[in-house]
Formats: structure tokens, C-alpha cells, sequence
């Protein structure tokens, strides 16, 4: 056996999304803060999470976190997210694996009946609260960053659909959430292909003009949108998440969450303190909740709770033969 590089790696789902936790391997990136060691992995490092996440040690809807020492003292680790669309400023779904990573294989103190721990994003300061019981995860809530909405009842001209009307709120990263009729497709898993399509038309046609984000211009561009199922409400919603470069979240999605409460919110829907069901396309769920009201910048804000469980599935080692052809991966 020979290898260039050695990855070590404790993999977990969240309600059904991956979340593949790199432990060691990578080294320390560069950069002062969370925000900056993520554009320098992007810039010079994104052939680690094509490797990683890409085809054939990952597949089309991959997922995971790379952790890292924090940059900041009011926090116990750094984490860098990425998957196969990029990498994120912040991921709901990936955090409740890392907190639930971090418990079950002792690299955190475990405290029971809860331990907490406090993230370091690219996106600020997540804090995670592990319900534990006999050394076991069984949910985690997380504190996201602050999400607003960028835009109530916006217009956009997509190909194939006509103008179509959206909100776009921010959770940690941005979101057009529609009713799924607004493009004349069922809430269907057999029009999943047709659904994906409608996804990154829209995103291609917000991204002519792509928001940014009013503190921090490293963030920026709708990668989500989000399809909302016939009879959601403002207590009980169901969607499909299509995720550039076209997959669709499995998990209810941390940010899509927050986005989607921020945005009822605003709308004068959901009010702080009460719970909010949001269910993913493959029905398992998520309970949030505001807590408190907020800024971004000049942006009314809210802060969101997220509940979740994780589950561990396995622990790797990640080898790059020196022989292998697809030495960064592929897309299929």
C-alpha cells in the first residue's frame, strides 16, 4: 500500500444528510479567523474537499466538516464545512453531526444531562447544546448565527417558468423559498429531477444579481432553494431544498430552517418562543425556535434555535495512492 496523504475520519448522518468529520490530516489552515482560513481553503485547498467529497469516496449529495483549532478563545473548536457544492459559510445539519462526533468519541468533556460546546464558523459563533444520557448523544440544540430576510415578495424572471415570486432570507447561508406550485410541479420524489431543474434555474436567475451579505462580502449567492409543500404552515412546514450543483438536502437543513422562521417572522407568522416544525423531502424533521430578535448590519434579525439527533455510522482512513486517476475526484 502507498499513499500521498492520510485523512482520518468519523462519519455521521443527521436525519438522513452525511456529515464526514475530518479529524486529522489536513493540518492547520491558514487564516485569522474561521472566515479567512475558508477562503484560503477555497482558493488553495479545494482539492481536499473534492477528494473528500467527490465521487468515488464520496457521492453526489456528500457532506462533512473539517475540524480545526478555534481562532477565537471563547471556543473550544474551529470548523470548516464542505460538501459537493462548495464551502459553506455555516451548516445546521453538519453542526448537530460534529457536536454529536465530538461527544460520542470523547474529544470533548462530556457532562451529562447536557455538554456544551461552542463552535467556531466561518459564519460567527454556534453554540451547541448535546442532550446526553449513559455517554450517548441522543439530540442536539443548536444556537445558529443570527438570519434575517434580504427581500419580502421579490420578482425574478426565470427561463422555462416566466416571473416568479420569491422570499430570499439568510440562516447562515441565502434561500428563495416558494411554494412548490409556483413552478407547476407536485411535492414528489418521482419529479425529483424536474424539481432540481426548476432549483437552479431560479438560483441562476437570482444570482444575476446575487445578494450579499451586509457583514462579511465573503458570503454571498443563492446555492438553496426552497420548495414548499402543499399545506405547510407556519408551525408545521414540509420542503424540497434543492442545493446547487444539484442534489437535494436529506436533512430538514439547520439554515434552511432558520431561514424559512426568519422569513415567517418578518412576515408576522411565527413569533419568539414558539415552536416550528420543518420537515425534509424524505419526511424526517427538525423542531426550531426563536429566541430572541437581533441585527445584521442595518437588517432586523432573529437568533434561531435548532434541534436535531445525529448518529455515528463509522470511522475511515482516506488514501490518496499516488497511482490513482482521479487524484481530486469526479462529478458524475
Amino acid at each position: 500500500m502507498r499513499t500521498r496523504r492520510i485523512f482520518h475520519a468519523v462519519d455521521s448522518h443527521t436525519e438522513g444528510m452525511p456529515t464526514r468529520v475530518i479529524t486529522g490530516g489536513v493540518g492547520v489552515i491558514p487564516g485569522a479567523t474561521m472566515a479567512e482560513r475558508r477562503e484560503h481553503f477555497m482558493a488553495h485547498l479545494d482539492h481536499v474537499r473534492t477528494l473528500l467529497m467527490y465521487e468515488p469516496r464520496g457521492h453526489a449529495a456528500m457532506s462533512g466538516a473539517i475540524l480545526q483549532p478555534p481562532t477565537r478563545p471563547d471556543a473550544d473548536w474551529g470548523v470548516l464545512y464542505i460538501e459537493v457544492s462548495g464551502c459553506l459559510p455555516m451548516c445546521g445539519h453538519g453542526t448537530i453531526g460534529v457536536a454529536t462526533v465530538l461527544v460520542e468519541t470523547g474529544m470533548v468533556e462530556v457532562v451529562e444531562p447536557v455538554t456544551t460546546i461552542r463552535l467556531d464558523t466561518p459564519a460567527g459563533l454556534v453554540t451547541a447544546s448535546v442532550a446526553v444520557r449513559d455517554g450517548v448523544a441522543e439530540s442536539v440544540t443548536i444556537e445558529n448565527v443570527p438570519s434575517y430576510v434580504e427581500g419580502l415578495g421579490r420578482t425574478v424572471k426565470v427561463d422555462g417558468f416566466g416571473e416568479l415570486a420569491y422570499d430570499l432570507a439568510y440562516g447562515g447561508n441565502f434561500y428563495a423559498i416558494l411554494p412548490i406550485e409556483s413552478v407547476g410541479l407536485p411535492f414528489d420524489r418521482a419529479y425529483k429531477q424536474q424539481i432540481l431543474d426548476a432549483g437552479l434555474a431560479i438560483m441562476d436567475a437570482i444570482n444575476e444579481d446575487e445578494p450579499v451579505h451586509p457583514e462579511d462580502p465573503g458570503i454571498r449567492g443563492c446555492h438553496h432553494v426552497q420548495f414548499l409543500a402543499p399545506g405547510s404552515t407556519p408551525r408545521h412546514s414540509r420542503h424540497a431544498m434543492a442545493i446547487h450543483p444539484g442534489w437535494f438536502d436529506r436533512s430538514p437543513c439547520g439554515t434552511g430552517t432558520s431561514a424559512r422562521m426568519a422569513q415567517l417572522h418578518a412576515r408576522g407568522d411565527l413569533p419568539i418562543d414558539a415552536d416550528f416544525t420543518n420537515e425534509s423531502f424524505i419526511g424526517t424533521r427538525f423542531t426550531g425556535r426563536l429566541v430572541r430578535t437581533a441585527a445584521v448590519g442595518d437588517r432586523q434579525a432573529v437568533v434561531p434555535h435548532i434541534t436535531g439527533r445525529a448518529w455515528l455510522t463509522g470511522t475511515a482512513q482516506y488514501f490518496l495512492d499516488p497511482r490513482d486517476p482521479f487524484p481530486q475526484g469526479f462529478l458524475l
